[in-house]
């Protein structure tokens, strides 16, 4: 296990953080550690030397309680996670639950819908769902993020589906997960450069080598692997990410190796040059 000192000692030493970026953690990596013990998932997390996290819930335990466990473990929950149907229906719930964690960004990482039907017709709904939701999170102080999770990138016109949601979106913003968008069939780092205004936190997620994509929005979950070790531009996104001044890059890592993969993920980032 790499302890928190020397993690922390890599990471302020090295030119990774001069650009005032963080490097969180998106909570749902941990999933299955959480169910087996809360408070020291938590105090790993402390460990690894993050401070910012990406999540929402509370994992079956009173909000108070849980909030005094982050706190503990120096941990800050900037960016809390939002149903499709909640944004839709109540998105005073959400409101709410952003505020009740002190976070600004609001994301969303699925909309429903049939795997096979994924249209522009579902497309222009689901970019007015966001439209409304995100003018009324921002008049409070909230950004709305959504995360293409691949199937936004299926062709429309001359371009994509994810083309028509960005070049509408008015008052939301996007999360790129630079692994769903590559297996998806898109391009991690042109994407940014083609809305570098449009793109304000990212998901940090490498690929397996040999993996071919799809734009289903699905993939099994050990495909996951070590940043920088896998066939997704990493250093070139976190690179441009720190160009456009994006706030939080979050390691997410589905895999069932997590606990031994994120360490070693922080490293790499570490040792990234200017």
């Amino acid at each position: 296990m790499i302890k928190k000192v020397m993690i922390a000692t890599i990471l302020l030493g090295s030119s990774f953080l001069a650009q005032a970026q963080e490097v969180g953690l998106q909570l749902y990596s941990l999933r299955n550690q959480f169910k087996m013990d809360v408070s020291n998932t938590l105090g790993l997390i402390n460990e690894w030397g993050i401070t910012k996290i990406e999540g929402g819930e509370t994992y079956d335990m009173p909000l108070e309680d849980f909030k005094a466990l982050l706190a503990e473990n120096d941990l800050e929950m900037v960016s809390v996670g939002a149903g499709f149907d909640d944004l839709e229906n109540d998105v005073d719930k959400v409101i709410k639950n952003a505020k009740d964690f002190g976070a600004t960004y609001v994301m969303c990482a699925w909309v429903p819908h049939d795997d096979n039907k994924w249209d522009l017709e579902e497309t222009k709904h689901a970019t007015e769902v966001f439209n409304k939701a995100g003018k009324k999170l921002k008049e409070n102080g909230l950004v709305l993020a959504y995360h293409p999770h691949g199937y936004e990138f299926r062709p429309y016109e001359n371009g994509t589906l994810f083309d028509y949601m960005a070049n509408n979106a008015t008052h939301f913003t996007f999360e790129l997960d630079v692994f769903w968008a590559q297996h998806g069939g898109a391009d991690p780092l042109a994407l940014m450069k083609k809305y570098p205004k449009k793109i304000t936190l990212l998901h940090l997620k490498d690929m397996e080598k040999g993996i071919e994509g799809n734009n289903t929005g699905h993939e099994e979950d050990d495909t996951n692997v070590v940043l920088g070790t896998g066939q997704i531009d990493i250093a070139g996104v976190v690179a441009e990410a720190k160009k456009l001044g994006i706030e939080y890059m979050f390691i997410e890592d589905e895999s069932k190796n997590v606990v031994t993969q994120v360490p070693k993920s922080l490293v790499y980032l570490s040792q990234l040059e200017e």
